[in-house]
């Protein structure tokens, strides 16, 4: 490494911050290994520098980078989208990033017999989504109490305190344990890659880098890689069930009038796929993850 001289540029880093504890922050991560950037395993640090990649990362409370974000304090933030949606600050939706699916419901007692969304009117709903609760209520031409609290959200009908409760769902087992029923989806959320607006120019380039292996890693999770053998008259039929990216691969086996056929397939068509193939006269079909995807 050069050493910095008086007229030597600084080094351009892009500032991303992600929760600083929890699985958002073990997915975030994730990811960013997953795309070959290398981090260190320091515990407890409030930032990390990236071994290989001018990246700086920041461990923050995940409410808190929104703003982070709309300061230009940080470059990017990795974000459920509803915390962005709540904190409503002026940042830029960059990349749906496909973890930390969630969903964002109204809840009542389980022996209440709900009937509907107009069972809400006047009523009292605890959350910590005040913003979010308010527009949807708005809506539904529903007028009721927002009682907003943070933590604990779903205690709220047992003390008292409120007759629901809008809060994050994921399985749904807090609000069975807490005698509560899902009756409404406010909104649905996963985790999002937001930025600062009117990044400079140099930043933008290092962020379309990071774009660029944040789709490939996660296209390739959507996808599955196959190897089959197939008799070469049926060849035709099959690979009209297997487009692939372009068209399957076809090679040649030893033992003659076969071939073995190689292609991707959508991780959500894959059941059905199969079942075709099998159909279509295909063998010793294999199955394999795929790491990285780039098109």
């Amino acid at each position: 490494m050069k050493p910095e001289t008086e007229n030597s540029k600084p080094e351009t880093l892009l500032r991303i911050a992600i929760q600083k504890s929890g699985r958002l922050s073990e997915k975030s991560q994730k990811l960013l290994q997953s795309c070959g950037i290398g981090l260190s395993n320091g515990s407890r640090k409030l930032k990390m520098k990236a071994s290989n990649f001018p990246l700086e990362v920041l461990f923050l409370r995940d409410d808190d980078i929104p703003q982070y974000v709309s300061d230009g304090v940080a470059d990017l933030g990795i974000v459920g989208e509803n915390v962005l949606i709540e904190k409503n600050k002026p940042v830029d939706t960059v990349e749906k990033l496909g973890f930390s699916k969630c969903r964002l419901s109204l809840a009542v007692r389980r022996e209440i017999d709900y009937p509907g969304t107009a069972w809400m009117q006047g009523k009292k709903i605890a959350t910590t989504y005040p913003l979010i609760l308010k527009q949807y209520l708005a809506a539904q031409n529903i007028q009721a109490e927002i009682e907003e609290i943070s933590g604990s959200v779903e205690i709220a009908p047992s003390i008292g305190l409120a007759d629901a409760v809008c809060d994050i769902v994921s399985t749904g087992s807090t609000l069975l344990m807490n005698g509560l029923k899902e009756v409404e989806t406010v909104m649905k959320s996963q985790a999002v890659l937001i930025a600062s607006p009117n990044l400079a120019a140099e930043k933008q380039a290092l962020l379309d880098k990071l774009l660029f292996r944040i789709r490939a890693v996660n296209k390739a999770k959507q996808n599955k890689y196959i190897l089959l053998n197939a008799p070469s008259e049926a060849i035709p039929t099959i690979s009209s069930i297997l487009p692939g990216m372009k068209s399957p691969s076809v090679l040649p086996l030893a033992e003659p009038g076969w071939s073995s056929v190689h292609s991707v397939v959508e991780e959500d068509d894959f059941w059905e796929i199969i079942d075709k193939l099998k159909d279509a006269g295909a063998e010793g079909i294999l199955v394999c993850p795929i790491e990285k995807m780039v098109l």
